[in-house]
């Protein structure tokens, strides 16, 4: 059975996030625990991920959200855990004015390829980050980029509420990462 590892964003995605109403309806989405959602410090935040990922019986699916995704490109490099695959909603810019200082320890992200298949979802009017870095991180991290229009940062605020769309761009995406033999959807 597929393993999904929900790894939010600032705050850690409230009761409206498409990713708190994944989680509650699909007992195989699990959540990483960092320290602190409101003050991230990316060694905690890599740990916590190394941790969740270690639980994991089979090769997970990280589904991250704004600087989860930047979160996801350090650990990548720090562990040899395997993963099956990544997906990346609302990647900031941590250059952008909108991008939060709290937040920064995950500024100068890693812009080499991920080593495990990944898929980022962007929105045109993001204000965290801009389609056109959307489009550049794609190209460095090797990651399919898919547009989906004016959502903003594609969070509670956003109006998605469970986000079908998205889960059904999860559902594919993860049958094309995860082997078929031995395994149950």
């Amino acid at each position: 059975m597929t393993t999904f590892i929900i790894l939010p964003g600032i705050g850690g995605s409230g009761d409206a996030h498409w990713q708190t109403l994944w989680e509650n309806e699909d007992r195989r989405m699990r959540r990483f625990r960092p320290t602190n959602w409101d003050r991230p410090e990316l060694t905690d935040w890599i740990s916590a991920l190394e941790r969740s990922v270690a639980a994991a019986p089979t090769p997970p699916v990280l589904v991250a959200h704004s600087i989860a995704c930047l979160l996801v490109a350090y650990w990548q490099q720090a562990s040899v855990l395997p993963v099956a695959g990544a997906l990346l909603v609302a990647v900031p810019d941590p250059q952008a004015e909108a991008f939060p200082s709290e937040a920064k320890g995950f500024a100068n992200s890693p812009t080499a390829a991920l080593r495990f298949p990944s898929v980022i979802v962007a929105s045109a009017d993001d204000p965290y980050g801009t389609l056109a870095y959307a489009q550049a991180r794609a190209r460095q991290w090797q990651s399919r980029l898919v547009e989906i229009g004016a959502r903003g940062h594609i969070n509670g605020e956003s109006g998605l509420g469970r986000w079908p769309e998205g889960l059904n761009l999860l559902m594919a995406f993860a049958a094309e990462c995860v082997p078929v033999a031995g395994l149950q959807a």
